[in-house]
């Protein structure tokens, strides 16, 4: 059959059909986003903010307005205002990759669009680029576009010198008898074991084994894992943050789950031995189903085959303090009644998720002492923060430490209660056993937004590491981190105790991270500074101008905190969102650190409530003298509410039953006060993006004996990071959002998890490089920790996930260790 040529007037007039209706598509393209872009840049101009926008937006209106008339020129004034941006964009931000990404990127990506509108123009220079040359042209410019806005993604993290504050000590040896009659000064360090929460009552997160270095971690494998069990129903799908560390003593492992749930499994195999529900109920969980740890005790003198001769002791959610058996996890009969303390004795009133216990007691001289998590942010007449140490064997009250109450030692009088609202203790305490001290990281008074109702005793204390006499109960000396803190700046992370070189020799010290980002190294012994401490005078005004502090203490030891922002700092995928941020920050009130709030307008915090350093805390290579911190580099973005507008949108406090759901996810109702407060963690659009560049999370290396920084890294890929959740899966080390903390060895690793791109890394402690990372089955919002048993070390992690970290919940308990032979 013969063979018809194709008609090329016909085939000529489909490419023309097809170019026509590109071109047209473009040409309505640009117009829309310059009508976006010119109102948005006028906006942006009206509040004082860049010129750049607004023109840019008249630019790319006229340019898809000559292309839908079918000229030629809104081709080039398209790459004239191309080449302008780029010129605008490096005058702005230099050659910083993530800063170019919302300035180049898309801009770039329009101009390849704008380039294949050529062959509509079929004529002149057009013609003469034929049907492969304009694709290829475009080509090019992509390519020099995107090396030019892509290069050098990895941010160094800046540092900067800052000055800290002044404690007030009154140095008190305490007495070396416990309560329950036993002497018992001793350290108990990791090792072979993990015995203690942070490795020991010091808190270093510091393992001498070095079984795996860096020279053989990349041969790290999973031998095996067990599972608690404890994962959500629906009603408890958003709440659950495990975030557990577990013990790891003579063979056996202790882990507990997001609800309390106590497992002992051998520590070689990960095969159960036994395990103690507790029976939680879901109404007890507060902002979050968690149970970092818990303690282990053995008895002086007993006999192994005596019951509870060693111990597991432990609080819940429902604010119970539960002893069990370390051999079996039957409950310890000799512990307050039949093995469990009720924790809610001389509370008052209170309901269940409002005050519950989420962090293991810190015990010393057979003192188990503990605090516990008052949720945030529900009412000035809130259950007390009262730290209360007990007799670890028999359960009774040895001592309350209740602020409010200077003079008495124990329990409230029958018909009072502990001081209500008080600053609260909820992370981990640290001690030395031998000086008898436990160190106490304060939160805030009840209500974290508004201090005018706070008493002298709680601004007194308020976010303070305080020195307590473990046989007595009372305060020795005490240091405040922030002053009239009204940013929800608690001291989140557990201290740790190391002896510090100095040129005079090295000093018992105390280091003290927090979430502003200041580092404090102060003397144990006396809670002076052992570096210099200034207090910086910071902005004023807000609701409560009379009450603010004039200063805030700065370290001059090292800190993480970052510059101030400034517009050019606002980020976004696209200019788009890029612009609304700047107007966002041009309508905030923000003068840097500690901008107070206010109520007229939003307010940046900056850092941010979640850090700086948080709950996971710092470590410390002792052999060495090098301090690993992780941390994060986020805003916050929040407004007081008036009273009569929290109502109309539903705002109550815990005991009233919760508010409505757009008063939980707007933020706290803060009753008592005329404000509730409208909190934006980590300033996040709709689409879930932040409006300040990244990273957002960084692992730094400190020269313990200056502060001076060895490295910063940024922690954390961007693989399940992007725009409406939608993994971008990119391998792109975005340094993300982090909760957990580090674990560092003496095979030169630093082991640490608590990113959002679901990893467990070993980083290389000399250079902050990578040496080995392995994918974890849910979030690592949590602490790794190491032991030794029969010769082979293992890492030891339990990835529970978190729901504020919108990571993937699980109930793993995981172990790696070297290959066999």
């Amino acid at each position: 059959m013969p063979q018809v040529a194709a008609d090329p007037t016909s085939t000529q007039a489909r490419r023309s059909g097809l170019a026509f209706w590109w071109t047209m598509f473009v040409g309505m393209l640009l117009v829309i986003l310059g009508l976006l872009i010119g109102a948005g840049g006028a906006w942006l101009i009206a509040l004082g903010g860049s010129w750049y926008y607004l023109p840019t937006g008249i630019a790319l209106l006229v340019a898809g307005a000559l292309l839908m008339s079918g000229n030629v020129a809104g081709i080039w004034l398209y790459v004239l205002t191309w080449i302008a941006t780029l010129a605008w964009a490096y005058w702005e931000v230099g050659m910083d990759g993530w800063g170019l990404v919302p300035r180049v990127l898309a801009p770039t990506v329009v101009l390849v669009f704008v380039l294949l509108t050529l062959p509509a123009f079929g004529h002149g220079r057009a013609r003469r680029l034929g049907d492969g040359g304009y694709a290829a042209a475009s080509a090019v410019v992509l390519v020099l576009a995107c090396a030019l806005g892509l290069h050098h993604f990895t941010v160094a993290a800046q540092s900067q010198e800052a000055p800290a504050p002044t404690g007030s000590p009154v140095p008190n040896q305490a007495s070396a008898t416990a309560a329950s009659g036993q002497t018992d000064s001793t350290v108990h360090p990791a090792g072979p074991d993990w015995p203690v929460y942070g490795g020991s009552e010091l808190a270093a997160r510091y393992s001498p084994v070095k079984q795996i270095n860096a020279d053989n971690v990349s041969q790290l494998t999973r031998v095996w894992d067990f599972h608690t069990g404890d994962m959500p129903d629906k009603a408890a799908k958003d709440k659950y943050s495990p975030e557990n560390t577990p013990l790891e003593v003579g063979g056996h492992l202790y882990a507990c789950s997001a609800k309390g749930i106590v497992i002992s499994a051998d520590a070689a195999t990960g095969k159960e031995d036994w395990r103690y529900d507790p029976k939680v109920s879901d109404d007890a969980i507060p902002y979050g189903a968690s149970c970092r740890g818990v303690a282990y005790y053995a008895k002086p003198g007993a006999s192994a085959d005596q019951p509870c001769a060693a111990r597991i002791v432990w609080s819940t959610l429902d604010a119970r303090l539960i002893a069990i058996d370390a051999m079996n996890g039957k409950l310890c009969t000799d512990f307050g009644q039949q093995g469990i303390v009720d924790l809610t004795q001389g509370l008052g009133k209170t309901v269940p998720g409002w005050y519950s216990v989420t962090a293991p007691p810190t015990i010393v001289r057979g003192i188990a002492v503990l605090g516990a998590q008052v949720q945030d942010g529900q009412a000035e007449d809130a259950p007390s923060g009262v730290v209360r140490g007990y007799d670890v064997v028999s359960g009774k009250l040895v001592w309350a430490w209740d602020m409010g109450h200077p003079d008495r030692t124990g329990a409230p009088p029958e018909g009072d209660t502990y001081t209500r609202g008080t600053p609260n203790m909820w992370t981990v305490a640290a001690a030395d056993p031998q000086l008898g001290y436990v160190y106490l990281p304060l939160g805030n008074a009840a209500v974290d937004y508004y201090g005018v109702d706070r008493k002298d005793f709680e601004n007194q204390y308020n976010s303070s590491i305080v020195a307590i006499d473990v046989t007595t109960g009372k305060p020795v000396w005490h240091f405040q981190t922030v002053h009239h803190d009204l940013w929800d700046y608690d001291l989140g992370s557990q201290p740790t105790l190391v002896d510090v070189p100095t040129d005079a020799g090295k000093v018992p010290a105390i280091i003290v991270p927090s979430k502003q980002g200041q580092i404090y190294v102060l003397d144990r012994k006396t809670g002076k500074s052992l570096f210099p401490v200034e207090e910086r005078p910071v902005p004023s005004g807000g609701v409560e101008p009379d009450k603010l502090s004039k200063t805030q203490p700065y370290s001059g030891y090292a800190h993480l905190d970052q510059p101030v922002l400034t517009e050019k700092k606002m980020w976004g995928m696209s200019p788009l969102d890029q612009l609304y941020c700047r107007i966002q920050f041009r309508q905030a009130f923000y003068q840097g650190e500690f901008t107070p709030p206010t109520v007229d307008k939003p307010f940046i915090e900056y850092p941010g409530y979640n850090g700086g350093s948080d709950w996971g805390s710092v470590a410390v290579d002792t052999n060495d003298g090098i301090l690993i911190a992780n941390y994060n580099d986020m805003p916050n973005y929040n407004q007081l509410l008036p009273r009569e507008k929290a109502d109309q949108i539903g705002f109550k406090s815990i005991e009233q039953g919760g508010g409505s759901q757009k008063s939980k996810d707007m933020g706290n109702p803060q009753m008592g006060s005329p404000y509730a407060i409208a909190v934006n963690a980590g300033w996040r659009l709709s689409t879930g993006l932040l409006c300040s560049e990244p990273p957002y999370g960084h692992i730094r290396a400190i020269d313990l004996k200056t502060g001076k920084t060895l490295w910063d890294e940024p922690l954390g890929s961007a693989v399940n990071n992007g725009p409406w959740g939608i993994p971008s899966m990119l391998p792109l080390d975005i340094g993300t959002p982090n909760n957990g903390g580090p674990l560092v060895t003496a095979g030169g690793l630093i082991f640490i998890a608590a990113t959002t791109d679901n990893k467990l890394r070993a980083i290389d402690i000399k250079t902050g490089k990578v040496a080995w990372q392995t994918d974890l089955p849910a979030g690592g919002q949590t602490t790794p920790m190491t032991y030794e048993v029969d010769g082979r070390q293992y890492v030891v992690i339990a990835p529970g996930g978190h729901h504020f970290m919108e990571t993937k919940v699980g109930d793993d308990v995981i172990a790696y260790a070297l290959p066999k032979g």
